[in-house]
């Protein structure tokens, strides 16, 4: 009497983490409105009520992809920065690493963090609290700055994040590395 193949048992854990790598890229393709718990319990291969039993709610599975990516960028830059003992030196090493975190096409970063008008206001305010922990280490890098004491700091890191986080809008690969771009970023913010 032949006999059906055994399938092997996924483990829980692993489980979980596949969903959450589908998740991820459903919300990077299709943004946080456009994804819905059906379309990621279908790409899984999980019915509806079992995908319950590896994911609170969408809100929970966004703010936790969100915090994960962030996490993710913060070590890269922290590691890169940590190479680095001169202070221009280290704010160019961490543009590059970000440049090169939201210019790689399969980055899911860029697309998380540009979700925030999308999603719920509770969520958003949870997206907003990560983000601004995570600029905290692009403050310290340019608290560190030799600059004039008549420029507001804040405003200029608020003016780097934004050329920094915009650059996915206009680059295309060829004439420029993200490491190119990083250095001239850093010579026009550091003329004075």
């Amino acid at each position: 009497m032949p006999t059906e193949p055994v399938q092997p048992v996924m483990p829980q854990r692993d489980r979980r983490r596949e969903i959450l790598e589908i998740a991820a890229h459903l919300f990077a393709r299709k943004g946080y409105r456009g994804t819905s718990m059906r379309d990621i319990g279908e790409e899984a291969g999980v019915l509806g009520g079992s995908l319950y039993h590896h994911i609170r709610s969408k809100d929970a599975l966004f703010v936790e992809l969100h915090d994960a990516a962030l996490d993710a960028a913060e070590r890269r830059i922290a590691d890169a920065v940590a190479a680095q003992a001169e202070p221009w030196a280290r704010l160019e090493s961490a543009c590059e690493t970000l440049l090169d975190i939201q210019l790689d096409p399969r980055s899911l970063t860029l697309p998380m963090m540009n979700d925030f008008r999308e999603v719920p206001d509770p969520v958003r305010r949870k997206l907003i609290e990560r983000r601004d922990r995570f600029e905290t280490l692009f403050r310290d890098l340019v608290a560190a700055l030799p600059l004039p004491a008549e420029i507001d700091r804040s405003i200029y890191r608020n003016l780097l994040l934004s050329q920094l986080n915009s650059a996915a809008d206009w680059y295309r690969p060829g004439r420029m590395t993200p490491g190119d771009i990083a250095r001239q970023i850093v010579m026009i913010f550091r003329h004075s």
